[in-house]
């Protein structure tokens, strides 16, 4: 079945004649369109034993490209789990109203930006408050910007523990199946947002220029006002271990994998997606090549734009000390942490040994070569 990259590399050029595009969707297309080809280079593996060659290319590692974030998803949850608590966490989801879609696209890196520090100070007060806990929180927020059928829809993921550490260094646990007040976080989330919004300085074009007008803007915000916004709080997960599973379907995500595109025929593009309005039934979309692109692209982030952030006891300020603090109170074990090594990690993604020769099984596999490299692309990381 074809892949993102195929898509690109027939369409691609007709696109970028058609439409002019910013560099950083340029260098993301590029870059897609070459990973794992002889373009970027790559080396030669031999075995000493049988003789048996092995050519493999390098990935492109750019965070948009579905090829690469598997091994970068593995590497980013190992390095991850010496954070995690021996307590409940719980998965809360922040979306914005869709009739504010637009104005975000047009504004993404300040209104991206906007939309983490709403949701973490909403968290972070709420926390605070003795009213519901009364204590500091340590959590992870990742952004996603797409539904299933590819459109803008931005939103964060936060995996928050079940508690945290009050005034005087003593741990405070939430409610088993309960961590704040759904309504009091969308409320509460809502006027943060709109707080910053009318704060902010904004670009508005083509059918939002009519927002440049201060009359029509103030009207924007009382509709948005008015409207009650989506907040919810999952089930906590039953273990630390369900939320490194957990965590790795939703930090290293891209806006669709390969294996839901089913065809490229006639210049369309047909691939899977779940109707979450319809009992979450699969179905098949088919749509022009170039309205896939577009789709696509829309969810190439600006350059350098972090889309995974931690705060509080996670923060890089005191993270050691608070953290090890945290585990003392929570019985967690402090285990020495042992970094895995990028053999082990295609291991466990792969369930084979890549030091060892696929032919006759021996270790006598060696790097013998390196070869072809290209011009390094600009690699962006989360």
């Amino acid at each position: 079945m074809p892949e993102v990259q195929d898509i690109f590399l027939m369409q691609g050029n007709q696109y970028r004649q058609k439409y002019k595009l910013p560099v950083h969707l340029l260098k993301a297309m590029s870059a897609i369109e070459r990973c794992r080809s002889a373009d970027l280079g790559g080396h030669k593996d031999v075995c000493n034993e049988c003789g048996y060659t092995r050519i493999s290319y390098n990935s492109c590692r750019n965070r948009h490209c579905p090829k690469c974030q598997t091994l970068s998803k593995e590497r980013w949850i190992d390095n991850q789990k010496n954070n995690l608590l021996n307590v409940g966490y719980f998965h809360v989801v922040f979306t914005i109203p869709d009739t504010l879609n637009t104005l975000v696209f047009q504004n993404q890196k300040e209104l991206y930006t906007m939309l983490f520090k709403a949701a973490a100070e909403t968290l972070q007060e709420l926390s605070s408050d003795k009213k519901y806990l009364g204590a500091t929180l340590g959590f992870t927020s990742i952004l996603h910007t797409w539904g299933q059928n590819l459109m803008h829809h931005p939103h964060l993921h936060c995996i928050v523990p079940g508690g945290g550490l009050n005034s005087i260094g003593k741990w405070v646990s939430s409610r088993k199946k309960f961590f704040l007040p759904v309504k009091v976080l969308s409320r509460k989330f809502r006027g943060k947002f709109l707080y910053y919004l009318k704060q902010a300085d904004l670009k508005f074009y083509g059918e939002q220029n009519y927002l440049s007008n201060p009359i029509s803007f103030n009207g924007f915000l009382s509709q948005l006002y008015q409207k009650e916004w989506i907040v919810y709080c999952k089930p906590p997960f039953k273990s630390a271990a369900c939320v490194v599973e957990y965590l790795g379907r939703y930090t290293h995500r891209v806006a669709i994998s390969n294996n839901r595109i089913l065809s490229l025929e006639n210049g369309n593009v047909s691939f899977k997606w779940r109707d979450y309005k319809d009992a979450n039934k699969w179905k098949v979309m088919t749509v022009s090549a170039d309205e896939f692109i577009r789709r696509f692209l829309i969810h190439i982030l600006p350059a350098r734009f972090m889309k995974i952030r931690h705060y509080g006891l996670l923060g890089n300020r005191n993270k050691a000390s608070k953290l090890t603090l945290c585990k003392k109170l929570t019985s967690t074990p402090i285990l020495p942490f042992e970094k895995a090594s990028t053999l082990q990690l295609i291991q466990k993604i792969t369930g084979k040994d890549a030091s060892k020769c696929p032919n006759c099984g021996s270790d006598k596999l060696s790097r013998y070569m390196d070869f072809g490299k290209a011009p390094p692309i600009a690699i962006q990381t989360a």
